[in-house]
């Protein structure tokens, strides 16, 4: 039986003419030309004759190729097509080599048309782009556990709690994704990682803020004109985040409103309504100043091109030896607004460009508080530049 099924020799292989030769049991070996051909398995499936290919002559051996054709001997004798069958788990294998670098791409995809401006700040991927990706990107997803996350991720845990904590659940996000795809993920690899890296000791801290006590001595120190001290200056004024500010194009600006695009807006993804900002008697003079520097429609144009950084009006303060933010001027017209005025809530807090309320409630309440909040900044403005000590609280 064995010879029966083992009439080839691997000196006969090497040197065969030109054609099919057996070596039993239904493996053939068909040589092209001298020490080259292909190996194929004969097998009968449900009646029917079926050929699979087993490999090309010399880099599978002869050996391989019997012990090839014995393992899907087997699965004829199971009753099952081998052809079928391979090709079924050359899919799997497929479908389960997909890497988490693709993975994550895919699902910030996906995900872009929920994320400001499409994702295009790129704050939704840095994370991962910054910290798993470099070690993780090139595994395939299938295979990450709880341990590579640990791993992966511990080095920030404390350090940077809240990047670890973004870029732990962004890395569920792909994962989720990846099961929707059909691929087999432990979903619970995330949630077994934080329990192995255990509670973070790092307490988050508030940007650190002047008092608005002492906000208009440095808003009247601002005297030098340059773009950074500008943007700071309207920064002040209108009490909105840096990014829009960086971002003002002159097409924005109609008379006292500046309009910002809903997408441009932190913290309103329900929203699809623009938001209107009042400019003050004074932003309305910055704005006027910084338009010789305004270069492609943007008012506060970079160095070279775009627009001024995240950074710029950060190092500014650096530079004049201040531990504040400029993103805690905020914080000192929101500080000022609640023990200066006499505003409401909704008004105080529409001021700063927050939702405010259920979204029942706002589907009732239609205004923006426009006029009103025009009154308070043009006090918030008055304060800024004036000289006097006298704090007046006075009611709008």
């Amino acid at each position: 039986m064995t010879r029966a099924l083992n009439k080839l020799s691997a000196s006969a292989v090497k040197n065969a003419k030109a054609g099919k030769h057996s070596d039993g049991g239904g493996l053939w070996f068909a040589a092209s030309e001298q020490a080259k051909g292909k190996w194929f398995l004969r097998v009968v499936v449900h009646g029917r004759r079926r050929e699979m290919g087993l490999g090309a002559y010399p880099a599978v051996s002869l050996k391989e190729a019997r012990l090839e054709a014995e393992k899907w001997r087997g699965v004829v004798r199971q009753g099952q097509d081998p052809i079928k069958l391979r090709d079924k788990q050359a899919r799997d294998a497929a479908r389960n080599m997909h890497l988490l670098n693709d993975i994550a791409l895919d699902a910030f995809e996906t995900r872009k048309a929920e994320l400001k401006g499409d994702g295009k700040a790129g704050r939704w991927f840095s994370p991962l782009e910054l910290h798993v990706l470099p070690k993780l990107g090139k595994v395939p997803v299938t295979d990450i556990d709880q341990r590579d996350i640990r791993d992966t991720l511990a080095p920030i845990w404390h350090e940077k709690a809240s990047t670890a904590q973004k870029a732990m659940d962004r890395l569920g996000i792909c994962l989720r994704h990846a099961a929707a795809l059909g691929l087999d993920v432990d979903l619970q690899a995330t949630l077994k990682a934080k329990a192995l890296l255990g509670q973070q000791r790092h307490k988050t801290q508030n940007v650190p803020a002047l008092h608005w006590h002492d906000v208009p001595a440095f808003y009247q120190s601002l005297t030098d004109g340059t773009v950074s001290e500008l943007a700071l200056r309207l920064l002040i004024l209108t009490a909105v985040r840096s990014a829009p500010l960086r971002f003002l194009h002159l097409d924005q600006i109609d008379g006292d409103t500046w309009t910002i695009p809903a997408e441009a807006m932190k913290g309103r993804k329900d929203s699809t309504s623009d938001f209107r900002v009042p400019l003050s008697t004074e932003a309305q003079a910055v704005i006027e100043q910084a338009k010789p520097f305004a270069r492609d429609g943007f008012l506060f144009a970079g160095v070279r091109r775009g627009v001024i950084s995240d950074a710029t009006m950060s190092k500014y303060m650096d530079r004049r030896g201040m531990k504040e933010r400029p993103h805690g001027f905020r914080s000192s017209f929101r500080d000022w607004a609640a023990e200066a005025t006499n505003a409401t809530h909704e008004v105080a807090e529409t001021c700063m460009g927050h939702v405010v309320g259920g979204k029942v409630e706002r589907a009732y309440r239609r205004t923006d508080f426009l006029e009103q909040r025009r009154i308070i900044m043009e006090r918030w403005c008055s304060l800024l530049v004036s000289t006097s000590d006298n704090i007046l609280i006075g009611k709008f």
